[in-house]
């Protein structure tokens, strides 16, 4: 009698369920990112304990100057943030672009690891942290910034505020919240082989949920960047918007509330 030796151990029963590998790397990533962000900002929007204080982030408005080494940590804290915050709206398309491989290899057909899909979307979103440190570096040495990374003037503040909501109404939020919210859509339209061709699906999708997005994450300079709160809730509103069928409806209402805000703070 013929018997069954195809492999049955749990690593090989793993490798056999993709979809749940990839959910698990989200997982753990998520969970890393925001250890670690817990463990730099704690759970106050000040410096305290931290153990970024060695950066010296104050240096810029004394006079003194950052190196590199400062500034590599810099954009680390700001590369950690964006895995934390944007990985889990991200996850449908990520899990979504690793069943069509699934059912592509069980066809024998070629197809792109995940993380080479995952790493485009994340250079963008990388990109934008080299963006975010230099503008946090010219405020901090302007004195635009208090120590704890939040806005000094209430009218900039609130200006920047009115800024986000209205920017939740426009066109090009729409269309960029419309695309995040149809992974299906955008596979079956833009699908390109091969691993580059992962790495450029993975930069447009990053490119259109930075278009969506762009302006919640400024609002951190607003609440304070090392405000675990804050960047906790803008991390529910981004995920809101994107999975819920009210997403639409959601971003709306934020910018009717941030517009809202902002001409309270001003006032």
């Amino acid at each position: 009698m013929d018997q069954d030796l195809s492999p049955s151990g749990p690593i090989e029963s793993v490798a056999r369920r993709p979809d749940a590998v990839a959910l698990a790397a989200i997982m753990l990533a998520v969970i890393a990112a925001w250890a670690y962000l817990a463990g730099a900002f704690g759970t106050t929007a000040g410096m305290g304990d931290m153990p970024m204080a060695d950066m010296d982030m104050a240096a810029p408005r004394l006079g003194g100057r950052w190196g590199g080494t400062e500034i590599v940590a810099l954009w680390t804290m700001w590369a950690v943030m964006m895995v934390g915050m944007m990985l889990p709206s991200a996850a449908p398309m990520i899990l979504l672009f690793s069943k069509i491989g699934s059912a592509r290899s069980t066809r024998g057909e070629r197809h792109a690891p995940l993380l080479f899909f995952a790493g485009g979307y994340l250079t963008v979103w990388w990109g934008f942290s080299a963006f975010a440190a230099a503008v946090q570096y010219l405020l901090h040495s302007t004195a635009a910034l208090s120590p704890d990374m939040r806005a000094v003037s209430p009218t900039a503040g609130g200006l920047v505020l009115i800024a986000a909501g209205i920017y939740q109404w426009l066109p090009v939020k729409q269309i960029c919240l419309r695309h995040c919210r149809t992974p299906f859509g955008f596979l079956s339209t833009s699908w390109r082989e091969g691993r580059w061709g992962a790495v450029a699906m993975g930069l447009s999708h990053g490119s259109f949920c930075l278009g969506c997005c762009w302006m919640l994450m400024i609002l951190l300079f607003v609440a304070g960047v090392m405000n675990l709160w804050w960047v906790g809730a803008i991390s529910a509103l981004v995920l809101l918007e994107k999975v819920l069928p009210a997403g639409p409806a959601i971003a709306r209402a934020a910018g009717v509330l941030l517009v809202g805000g902002g001409i309270t703070l001003i006032v």
